[in-house]
């Protein structure tokens, strides 16, 4: 395997796990709305999550929930959108038809011009709920399918290592954007607007159930705790990056190879920090402040990995 097809299964995964996340939260904040008539704001902290705020009021002069939707899902002019990144998923697929499997293609494939029928924009609008369901269940369907029908080799875990570091990513700005400006008033901590919000922030990493099977309260720090550091949750920052390393650790393993030293380091660096800290800790430190050096952490990680596998003539 050279290192431009490592390179496609990895940001394949990340393309579809950032779309997956994305109609998470506008499907959890439309939802919202049925709670908080009238409440928009939860929208521009979609955008912020999604980290294009300057894109988006250079076209858009508010927040609506319709321009948010459209932006973020079916405008093919940002590259953050739905569709781009599905868009760039099957352009990765494309270059490396010969390593995925058909079944893994046909459904990326079906997803891209599922997208692009002259009638999505209407479906999405007149009935977002079914619309943004199908785009998060096209996006499982990918995962179970690249699952159950490719080899557990180290393309696979590079396809693995891609999807846990794209999900620690967006657990992060999640957290972050609902804890340092969604509240409107820091004297409404506490009370059932903050606890509104925090449960549909749970609710767009499908964390409620399993949050409530271990706390008993919705509150900042249980949810923050839960989030950051549980190692049992399949979305917290702590088991995806567990799960990264071991990924990264079974590449280098079976390679005669030294690659992925730096990566290994950073990564393992990272893993310690989460491991060894406490919710107290962190919430003494600073949540914005804690979630900031986590994201350059992993964005550290990144370019480790870019830097040790993709930017040279490494072969598996």
């Amino acid at each position: 395997m050279l290192s431009r097809v490592a390179d496609s299964l990895f940001w394949i995964s990340r393309y579809i796990e950032r779309a997956e996340n994305i109609a998470r939260c506008i499907d959890v904040n439309l939802n919202l709305l049925l709670d908080l008539p009238g409440e928009e704001r939860q929208f521009e902290a979609i955008i912020q999550t999604a980290g294009c705020s300057r894109d988006f009021y250079h076209k858009y002069n508010n927040a609506s929930s319709e321009n948010v939707m459209h932006f973020l899902t079916l405008d093919e002019e940002n590259q953050g959108s739905v569709i781009s990144c599905v868009a760039n998923a099957r352009e990765n697929a494309r270059c490396i038809r010969e390593t995925i499997t058909l079944e893994m293609w046909m459904v990326i494939n079906k997803f891209y011009h599922r997208l692009r029928e002259q009638t999505a924009k209407e479906q999405m609008l007149n009935n977002p709920h079914n619309f943004f369901t199908e785009i998060k269940e096209f996006c499982q369907l990918y995962v179970g399918i690249q699952d159950g029908t490719m080899s557990h080799n180290a393309g696979w875990n590079f396809a693995w290592l891609g999807r846990m570091l794209e999900r620690a990513d967006q657990t992060t700005r999640i957290l972050d954007v609902k804890y340092y400006m969604l509240l409107p008033d820091i004297s409404m901590v506490g009370m059932s607007l903050d606890i509104v919000q925090w449960t549909a922030l749970l609710k767009s990493v499908s964390a409620f159930e399993m949050f409530r099977k271990t706390f008993s309260a919705v509150t900042p720090q249980n949810v923050s705790e839960f989030l950051l550091l549980n190692k049992n949750f399949p979305r917290s920052v702590l088991y995806c990056v567990e799960h990264a390393q071991r990924a990264l650790k079974k590449i280098t393993d079976s390679q005669s190879t030294t690659n992925g030293e730096k990566s290994i380091r950073v990564i393992g660096k990272l893993k310690s920090q989460l491991e060894f800290s406490t919710i107290d800790e962190i919430i003494a430190k600073g949540l914005h402040e804690t979630s900031d050096d986590i994201q350059l952490r992993l964005s550290h990680f990144n370019a480790a990995i870019r830097n040790d596998f993709f930017d040279c003539t490494w072969q598996i």
